[in-house]
């Protein structure tokens, strides 16, 4: 704690010079005051380190996570790595079968497309008008 005070005091009598352009003592103490103000400020925080087990990857919930190898296309098994293609089915495809007629994808496209054009275009029903 000394030696960080000795350490800020020299910083700012250095900096204190630089501005000022001489060295003056009445600058240099009253940067210094400025910064023993700043360092009796800091107070100390506990940290509470839990041991970690080198042997196993463990989760927040103490889950064993799967090592997670390198990413591979579902259909060849390519290795595809940054540029894989994230299919509707939640599978990963190469460029070549990327597509959903290129790897016999179960995701049904024309009911989910059905149903996101009945949610964006709703029925609008006027009333009906009294005749007279």
């Amino acid at each position: 704690m000394v030696l960080k005070e000795e350490q800020a005091k020299l910083a700012a009598s250095s900096i204190g010079s630089i501005v000022n352009g001489s060295s003056s003592s009445n600058a240099n103490e009253s940067v210094a005051a400025t910064v023993t103000v700043q360092v009796n400020t800091v107070e100390p925080k506990t940290i509470s380190v839990q041991p970690l087990s080198f042997g196993s990857s463990l989760g927040e919930n103490g889950e064993v996570k799967p090592k997670e190898g390198p990413k591979r296309c579902n259909s060849c098994n390519k290795r595809v790595g940054l540029t894989g293609f994230n299919c509707r089915c939640g599978n990963l495809f190469c460029a070549v079968h990327r597509y959903s007629d290129k790897h016999e994808c179960p995701f049904d496209y024309r009911t989910a497309a059905r149903d996101a054009i009945a949610k964006a275009n709703p029925v609008v029903k006027a009333e009906k008008l009294d005749k007279i």
